[in-house]
């Protein structure tokens, strides 16, 4: 189809996506950035932060991504993300629990260990999904 794009995202754990849509919109290490059918090719890194994909010019879904790579070619828009949850599916719940768990699990570990930046990472990685929701 000539005005769709085809996207797919695809995480370590499995793929979250892959179809036409006709706009996607992604948050890049260097800002955010839209991706039309046509779309001249380019690849990135990208940054904890929210992948729309939009079809007919209305929200299809919302996907949190903890980092990755872009790839826009001539076929398309693939994203490799390191991790990615479904929007829609995400317990608020479940992942400020997580989060409180984590917090605490940091105050047992001094500035100088090796697990102290790990938490300080995945605390800021929770606080950015809890925030996305």
């Amino acid at each position: 189809m000539a005005d769709t794009l085809h996207f797919s995202l695809v995480s370590p754990a499995k793929e979250m996506f892959s179809g036409e849509v006709s706009h996607v919109i992604a948050p890049g290490s260097e800002g955010q950035f839209g991706v039309l059918p046509k779309h001249a090719p380019f690849m990135t890194t990208l940054k904890n932060g929210v992948v729309q994909v939009l079809r007919a010019g209305k929200d299809e879904m919302r996907i949190f991504v903890r980092g990755g790579f872009a790839d826009v070619t001539p076929a398309g828009l693939t994203i490799l993300a390191e991790e990615a949850v479904d929007l829609a599916e995400a317990d608020k719940a479940a992942l400020q629990a997580e989060l409180e768990a984590t917090q605490l699990e940091l105050k047992s570990h001094s500035s100088d260990d090796g697990a102290h930046v790990r938490l300080e990472e995945h605390i800021a990685y929770l606080e950015d999904l809890c925030a996305a929701i």
